[in-house]
């Protein structure tokens, strides 16, 4: 038999590392719930027309235990009269929002996905669309921001944290705010609802650069693919581009005769065009690689879509290959940029090749700074393949071998 609950004994609870719900044994039905982040809730669970529901109260402290109490007897009266306090909770939700709302989640979500996502990377609209999709609306749709309170907004991080790859619950977190934000700057909101909310899980920089014993080992496992895929890790090893930015390469991004590839700004992270010169080496596997008929895309399967799933590949390479410490494809592009720094590349040129616009072209050096580097870029580019080429020859690093060695 639980006990009743006590303001000291509210007062003492710790948060564990996943939620926790506390019984009050003065008013049945009634339960604290207790999340990871020390922020607690007030919940009511009961049976109406044979079926478990629950009832969410409010936060505690700002809903102290007396008022609690009160509220969980008011839905037992509700019940005893044959009314289920959750669908008429929801039925005096449901009335208000028969009044003109701008606030609705869905309504907002639409706008701020055309208005200001709209503008943004493809990679940043699809990973946006898809927590929209995915994570905020199922969560909060049919509610109005303004009705969304911090604890709601807790107990969905909670949720999304106690999965396996609790880091999305940050980029969950990301999202909505920016979406909250949004509506803010709209006058939709008069303030933010979560803009305290701190990510909820760590997150540590990833530092991890493949020696080149393991480069080789990728560049050697990645033969045994279709070619499809294997000029997909080979292009992403030679050019150090972005992984989303190689696979949904498209033909007409590439002139072959003037050796450079265009990626059109509407396709970069950051939005603004940039132009990777093409070596040989580069040329001879995009020559290789097979091409669909009527087909934009440069790695493609069915002709109609780029090839997904590229994470896949990468399995299979850890599957193929000789096994290697964890790494991930994106730790290709920082191997890449600590490779060139090694072979004496200037920073300066290593991030122009990468299309970074932060480090030494930011702010108003970014501003000013137009040199286009594309000479320097071409040169750092050309160490780099000879350094892949002798990893992939076995030969030193200063001495060229035959393209047809990494094709």
């Amino acid at each position: 038999m639980a006990k009743p609950l006590t303001v000291k004994a509210i007062e003492n609870f710790k948060p564990g590392a996943s939620r926790r719900e506390v019984p009050d044994g003065d008013v049945r039905g009634l339960y604290l719930q207790i999340f990871p982040s020390g922020k607690a809730s007030w919940a009511f669970r009961y049976r109406f027309g044979g079926r478990t529901r629950k009832l969410t109260i409010g936060a505690s402290p700002e809903i102290g235990l007396k008022d609690a109490r009160d509220l969980a007897r008011a839905a037992h009266l509700q019940i005893a009269g044959g009314e289920d306090p959750g669908a008429a909770k929801q039925a005096a939700r449901t009335d208000a929002k028969a009044l003109p709302a701008r606030d609705m989640v869905e309504k907002v979500a639409a706008q701020f996905l055309a208005r200001h996502v709209k503008g943004l990377a493809a990679a940043t609209r699809v990973q946006a669309g898809r927590i929209v999709a995915k994570e905020i609306l199922p969560a909060f749709g049919g509610r109005r921001l303004s009705e969304i309170k911090r604890p709601d907004v807790i107990e969905w991080l909670d949720g999304i944290t106690d999965r396996p790859a609790p880091i999305a619950a940050n980029r969950a977190l990301s999202w909505f705010k920016g979406l909250c934000n949004f509506a803010v700057e709209r006058g939709i909101l008069d303030a933010s609802p979560i803009a305290a909310i701190k990510p909820p899980a760590a997150e540590t920089a990833r530092d991890r650069v493949l020696s080149d014993d393991e480069l080789r080992t990728v560049l050697d496992t990645a033969d045994a693919l279709e070619p499809v895929y294997a000029g997909l890790i080979k292009l992403l090893i030679l050019t150090g581009q972005r992984l989303r930015e190689v696979s949904e390469m498209e033909w007409k991004e590439i002139d072959l005769d003037a050796k450079l590839w265009t990626l059109p700004a509407k396709r970069a992270k950051n939005s603004i065009e940039h132009s990777i010169p093409l070596l040989d080496q580069t040329i001879e596997i995009l020559k290789a690689l097979p091409r669909i008929a009527g087909s934009d895309f440069v790695f493609t399967i069915n002709g109609r879509n780029p090839i997904r799933g590229a994470h896949l590949v990468k399995r299979r390479i850890d599957k193929l290959g000789p096994p290697i410490p964890p790494w991930v494809l994106h730790d290709i592009r920082r191997t890449v940029a600590s490779g060139m720094a090694r072979l004496g590349v200037n920073l300066p040129v290593i991030e122009k090749l990468l299309n970074h616009v932060s480090g030494s072209f930011a702010g108003i050096v970014g501003v000013y700074q137009r040199h286009s580097f594309a000479d320097e870029k071409r040169a750092a580019m050309a160490a780099w393949a000879r350094h892949v080429e002798a990893l992939v020859s076995g030969e030193a690093a200063r001495k060229v071998v035959p393209i047809r060695n990494l094709i």
